[in-house]
C-alpha cells in the first residue's frame, strides 16, 4: 500500500520540486541551489523508478527498504551539491526568509548579502544606511545608549564545571574562527534564558540548567549591526558533548581561557564576571576589531 502510494503522488511531488526551481530562478545567485533541486529530484526520480518495478514485477515490498538506503546514500554521498540549503544566516545567525533558503546559494540574509553586494542593494537600503546615525560612531561616548535599538538580540552562555568552563571553536556565522561560547539569537516566542538552553543544546549537545544572568552587552559594529547580547553563567549539565555544524566545543581551566583568540571585549568584562560581578558593557566594533569600550560593573546581591 505505501508503495502504491508513493507511485501516486510522485508526479505532484515531482511538480512541486520543478516549480521550486522556478522560482529559484527569479533569485540572484542560486546557481547551486537551482542544481540542488536537480539533484533531489534525480534522486526521488530513481526511488520511483525502482518502486514502479518492483510493483509491476510483483517483488516483495521489502526490497523498498534497499531501494530506500541506496537513494539515502546517494542523498549522503551528494549531500554537499543536493543539500546546500540553510535555515540561518552564515554571517550573523539570524533566521532565513523562505526566499533566501531555497536561493541565494550564500546563504545570507538580506542585511548581510547587501553588505557583501552594495552594488546590488536597492537605493532604500543605501539611503537607509548613508542616514544611520550609529555608524559614523566611533566612541561610546558618541552614542544615546538610552535611544539605540538594537537589530539584533543574542544570548551567550558559559558553563561552568569546578575549576573549567565550557567554550567553543565558532564554525559559522559571526565571529566564524574566533573561541567562543555557546549562544546566538533570541527567536520570537521564546525568552532569554529559553534560547540560552535552546542554543547551547544546538551546539554542544549538552542540557543544561542553573542558569544565572551576570551581563548585559551592547555592540555597535561600524557596518550598521546593533546587536544586544544577555550573558548567562550555567551550573549544571547533562548528555554527551559532541561536535555539531556551528561549533566545536572543548573544556578549559578558567587560568588557560584563551583571550588571545576570542573577541577583544572578552578579557575586558569575562573575568569580572567570573570574579562575581555583575556586568554592563557599550562597545564599538569595526568588523573584528574593538574602537572603543565602557564597562560597569557591581556586586551581585
Amino acid at each position: 500500500m505505501i508503495l502504491q502510494a508513493i507511485e501516486r503522488y510522485y508526479t505532484w511531488a515531482l511538480v512541486a520540486i520543478l516549480l521550486l526551481n522556478l522560482a529559484q530562478r527569479k533569485i540572484p545567485n542560486s546557481t547551486k541551489k537551482r542544481y540542488a533541486t536537480i539533484y533531489l529530484a534525480s534522486i526521488l526520480l530513481l526511488f520511483e523508478v525502482g518502486a514502479v518495478t518492483i510493483l509491476t514485477r510483483g517483488w516483495n515490498h521489502k526490497w523498498a527498504w534497499l531501494l530506500l538506503a541506496i537513494c539515502i546514500a546517494l542523498l549522503y554521498i551528494l549531500r554537499s551539491r543536493a543539500l546546500p540549503f540553510r535555515l540561518k544566516c552564515a554571517e550573523c545567525g539570524a533566521n532565513l526568509s523562505f526566499n533566501r533558503i531555497i536561493g541565494g546559494d550564500e546563504n545570507l540574509c538580506e542585511n548581510c548579502y547587501y553588505h557583501a553586494h552594495p552594488e546590488e542593494a536597492p537605493a532604500a537600503v543605501i539611503q537607509e544606511e548613508e542616514n544611520d546615525p550609529y555608524i559614523t560612531a566611533d566612541t561610546v561616548a558618541a552614542i544615546d545608549w538610552e535611544s539605540w535599538p538594537p537589530t539584533d538580540i543574542c544570548v551567550i552562555t558559559y558553563l561552568f564545571d569546578g575549576d573549567r568552563v565550557l567554550l567553543i571553536d565558532k564554525k559559522t556565522g559571526l565571529g566564524k574562527g574566533l573561541v567562543n561560547a555557546p549562544g546566538g539569537h533570541i527567536e520570537d516566542d521564546e525568552t532569554a534564558a529559553e534560547a540560552a538552553v535552546r542554543e547551547f543544546k544546538e551546539e554542544t549537545g549538552l542540557s543544561i540548567a542553573g542558569l544565572e544572568l551576570v551581563g548585559d552587552l551592547y555592540f555597535q559594529f561600524k557596518d550598521g549591526m546593533r546587536q544586544r547580547g544577555y550573558v548567562y553563567f550555567a551550573s549544571s549539565y547533562e548528555g554527551e558533548m559532541g561536535e555539531t555544524a556551528e561549533a566545536r566545543p572543548f573544556w578549559v581551566g578558567l587560568d588557560e581561557i584563551p583571550y588571545d583568540k576570542m573577541w577583544e571585549d572578552d578579557i575586558h568584562w569575562l573575568p569580572m564576571a567570573i570574579e562575581g560581578k555583575r556586568i554592563r558593557g557599550y562597545f564599538i566594533f569595526d568588523g573584528e576589531r574593538m574602537l572603543d569600550k565602557r564597562i560597569e560593573h557591581e556586586k551581585k546581591e
